[in-house]
Order: structure tokens, then sequence, then C-alpha cells
């Protein structure tokens, strides 16, 4: 039997490793496509929460044309995907409540993994530039816009998803 405190640094690294692969995988794919758009133009945005004592896990990939959806209980080996096209109409609602020009200015906050909590993180990429927020949510200035990314979200995944 391990000590508890082994399974937490464990459940850690797997997040982390989890999370960086899920922005990865898709960054030379779009890194591609972007390169000679707008530099000011978003490009990719996805959402994860990750962590909690049973490492829980839920990330939101969009694209211009799709969406992909996954989650899953690591500690149960449990794990749905979910996938569909993207229509320019929901695409440009999405990015509507994103403000590029806010993106710098937004604060992440400490990691609430390390306690049993669990991460929210947004990434959003232009062809300029990758940002990434780590619980901005204590950011109440700026959060509003990714607060309306979430509801937008959420009525475009299957409830199972949200």
């Amino acid at each position: 039997m391990m000590p508890t405190t082994k399974n937490i640094h464990l459940k850690i690294l797997f997040s982390m490793l989890l999370l960086w692969a899920s922005f990865s995988c898709d960054q030379k794919k779009t890194e591609k496509k972007a390169l000679s758009k707008n530099p000011n133009e978003i490009t990719f945005m996805s959402l994860s929460n990750i962590g909690g004592d049973t490492g829980i896990y839920r990330i939101i990939k969009v694209t211009k044309d799709s969406i992909t959806a996954e989650k899953g209980i690591t500690s149960q080996q449990a794990h749905r995907e979910w996938g569909a096209a993207m229509s320019s109409d929901t695409w440009k609602q999405l990015t509507a409540s994103i403000n590029v020009k806010d993106l710098d200015h937004i604060k992440s906050s400490p990691s609430q993994q390390p306690v049993d909590g669990i991460d929210e993180t947004f990434q959003i990429r232009t062809p300029k530039k990758s940002h990434i927020y780590v619980n901005s949510y204590v950011d109440t200035l700026h959060y509003k816009q990714f607060q309306q990314l979430k509801e937008q979200l959420d009525k475009i995944l299957p409830k199972e998803y949200q």
C-alpha cells in the first residue's frame, strides 16, 4: 500500500501530463493553419477541469471546424469521448465572447491540485500567441468572458459533458 503523499504526487504528475498532452496534441496542426491569418484571430480554445482525489478530468477542445470533449476518472479507469463538427456561426458566437486584447492582462491563480482541488484551465490560441490560464476565476475583472464561453459551451455539449 502506498502512502497518501505518494498517491497525491502521482495524481498531480498524471494530471499535469494529461493537461500537457491535451495542449500539445493540437498545437502543430493549429499552427500550420494559422500562419497566414490575422494575428489576433482565435484559432483554438480549450477548457479543462482536472484534479480531485479521484483524478477526475474533463477536457473540451474547440477549433473553427470541430469540437471534442472527453471526461473520465483516472482512479476508476473510466474514459468517454465525444466530437462534432462546428458550424461557422457557432464558432463566431463562441469567439465573440473573448476579447483578444484583454488576454495579456488576465491573471491565473495557484493550482488547487496539491490539496485535492480541481484546476480550471483555459487555453486560447491566436497565430501570434498561446494564452493559458489556471484558475483565473479569481480575476473578477476579466473572468466574465470565460464564464460566457463556459455557458455557451454548455449549450453545445451533450448533457453528460457539461
